[in-house]
């Protein structure tokens, strides 16, 4: 038995159509939709990725966000997770502890096993899916960036066989080469040459477009369908080939997308309200932000009341949405009003003193697309964001097909997640799972006897906390043991109010 993983970067499951995308089509009509599929907070690439590999949330792998400030060096610095030779780097000088929980590339390696990986997402994030694939000659393939490619012998002859790496696209305009280089690698280099028992084949759009141009834009509507032709011609092999190989079929996204509405600057509101921010550690600088739609403030003098105060004044602000702190109690947070980091599974040591996300609504886009949200950043309103907690932001495209899995055309409704996939990959592949993957076997795609006292309908778990006018409410849905965040919020006392009058 052997899997191809093929991911679409930031493709919203709203999106999929017979006429948008007719051969993601075919593979739901083939297998299994996880209909109410989710990927983990913070909702950004380089976070879910890792989850994807590990089978864990980021309290567990340790890839805290895109970006974080590294306490373990002395001075602090900034981290920026796109650059394949910094994780690297930080990889050696960790002594192989970049993540801190062991990966499906490793796993793999240790059993005899390979996995193999082509991209086109950022060097990082390419790295990320198998960071470790030189000690164990692994082939891992970036469809621009030759220094996240690995052997390099496999590149050279990628390169005599299909041409150089081709360039990024001028920026807004969709990415195409890259993602029929990748598919052509795989089709007529991987597998014939290696037949790797798991291939990750991970498409950068639509994510990149949705950024630039809107999640519902023509030019990003035109590389979603381009990406799924790509896949047509995955689904074409794997129908006069791959089926008969063994091969399952798994077809994922990272996150979703909604959409910018109101600018805000962060940094201009935290100089007003008498703090010294920066992006970077330096001299007079008491928080450090780092930027992204994922609010991570990392203060220089850690203490309890100084904290107390940034969580006060920020939940006092119309943009802030959802604050975690580390955990005081079963609910809450250290600093008041705020939840604790474990609530979203996010109590890496590496975390931020204080995650929030921006606050979102389910407004409409011009698009016709729910979910909009306030915002920090350079760009224009209308565009596409994604990394906190809207419902839309979370949900993630989740299908699966082959002998392995239940089908055809079925619907499954029991919550799923970005980390159920390596417990999976590693129960049929008969391989013993490790302690630090805490997603569970879907089982239910399986057809396989579910596990004792598990619920034909999952538990709905319901979080509040607040602070003056501020309340703040996140929404769990637990399966078995396993629960996942499906959304969380914030709102004025009088907005609560009302909510529960209109219940």
């Amino acid at each position: 038995m052997k899997f191809l993983i093929v991911s679409f970067d930031g493709l919203r499951p709203d999106l999929i159509s017979a006429q948008l995308t007719p051969n993601i089509v075919r593979v739901q009509r083939a297998g299994m939709t996880l209909s109410k599929h989710r990927t983990v907070y913070p909702s950004e690439t380089r976070v879910a990725f890792p989850s994807l590999v590990t089978g864990a949330t980021s309290s567990g792998h340790g890839m805290v966000g895109n970006g974080y400030l590294d306490r373990a060096t002395r001075p602090p610095r900034r981290l920026n997770t796109s650059d394949a030779a910094l994780l690297d780097a930080l990889n050696h000088e960790s002594g192989g502890r970049l993540m801190t929980a062991a990966t499906l590339g490793e796993i793999l390696g240790g059993a005899g096993r390979s996995l193999a990986v082509l991209a086109t997402n950022t060097p990082g994030a390419t790295c990320l899916f198998h960071h470790k694939a030189e000690e164990f000659g692994h082939v891992r393939l970036s469809g621009h960036f030759e220094e996240a490619c690995t052997p390099d012998v496999f590149l050279r002859e990628i390169e005599t066989r299909f041409g150089g790496l081709p360039p990024l696209p001028p920026r807004g305009e969709p990415n195409l080469e890259g993602q029929a280089l990748i598919t052509s690698v795989f089709l007529d280099g991987v597998w014939p040459k290696l037949k790797p028992d798991v291939t990750v084949l991970s498409y950068g759009e639509p994510d990149t477009c949705s950024h630039l141009n809107g999640t519902g834009a023509a030019k990003t509507r035109e590389v979603i369908a381009y990406c799924d032709r790509q896949l047509g011609r995955l689904v074409d092999w794997w129908e006069a080939e791959g089926k008969s190989a063994g091969v399952q079929l798994v077809i994922v996204s990272d996150h979703g997308h909604i959409t910018a509405h109101t600018r805000v600057s962060v940094m201009d509101f935290l100089r007003r309200a008498g703090f010294s921010p920066s992006n970077a550690p330096d001299t007079g600088v008491d928080v450090v932000v780092i930027p992204g739609q994922v609010g991570a403030l990392y203060l220089t003098d850690r203490n309890e009341v100084r904290l107390g105060r940034l969580v006060e004044a920020i939940t006092a602000e119309p943009w802030c949405g959802p604050v975690f702190t580390a955990p005081r109690n079963e609910v809450e947070g250290i600093a008041r009003g705020s939840f604790g980091s474990h609530l979203v599974f996010a109590d890496h040591e590496r975390a931020p003193d204080a995650y929030f996300a921006f606050r979102a609504d389910d407004g409409v886009d011009q698009f016709g697309l729910a979910g909009g949200t306030f915002y920090d950043n350079d760009r224009p309103p209308g565009l596409g964001l994604h990394g906190g907690l809207h419902p839309k932001e979370l949900a993630a495209v989740g299908i699966v097909a082959g002998s392995a899995f239940r089908g055809p055309d079925l619907v499954s409704q029991m919550p799923s997640g970005i980390c159920d996939f390596a417990p999976t990959i590693v129960h049929l592949l008969g391989i013993a799972r490790p302690a630090t993957m805490t997603g569970r076997v879907l089982r239910e795609a399986l057809g396989e006897p579910v596990a004792t006292g598990m619920p034909d309908v999952p538990e709905l778990e319901m979080f509040e906390a607040g602070l003056g006018s501020y309340t703040q409410v996140l929404r769990r849905v637990r399966v078995g043991d396993t629960s996942y965040v499906d959304g969380g919020w914030a709102e004025s006392r009088a907005g609560r109010i009302a909510r529960q009058m209109q219940v």
